[in-house]
């Protein structure tokens, strides 16, 4: 998957989801347990909760941030 310039993304987007149709690749090939996980210590970007209710987003800067700091 390439990703857009700006904008959100869903964590099934971030870690890719196999099962749907169709097939989504991961960009970052953890597992959800591990993501939420490094979420909380700090190693993945915080969520942004304020697009709604029930929708849990990350803002694209941060996981290509994410990426270009792992490449490094």
């Amino acid at each position: 998957m390439q990703l857009p310039s700006t904008g959100y993304i869903r964590l099934s987007q971030i870690i890719g989801n196999l099962k749907a149709v169709p097939p989504v690749p991961a960009i970052i090939p953890v597992s959800k347990s591990h993501w939420w996980a490094g979420v909380k210590s700090g190693r993945y970007p915080q969520p942004v909760r304020t697009l709604g209710k029930r929708v849990t987003a990350w803002r694209v800067e941060d996981i290509r941030a994410l990426i270009e700091k792992s490449n490094a």
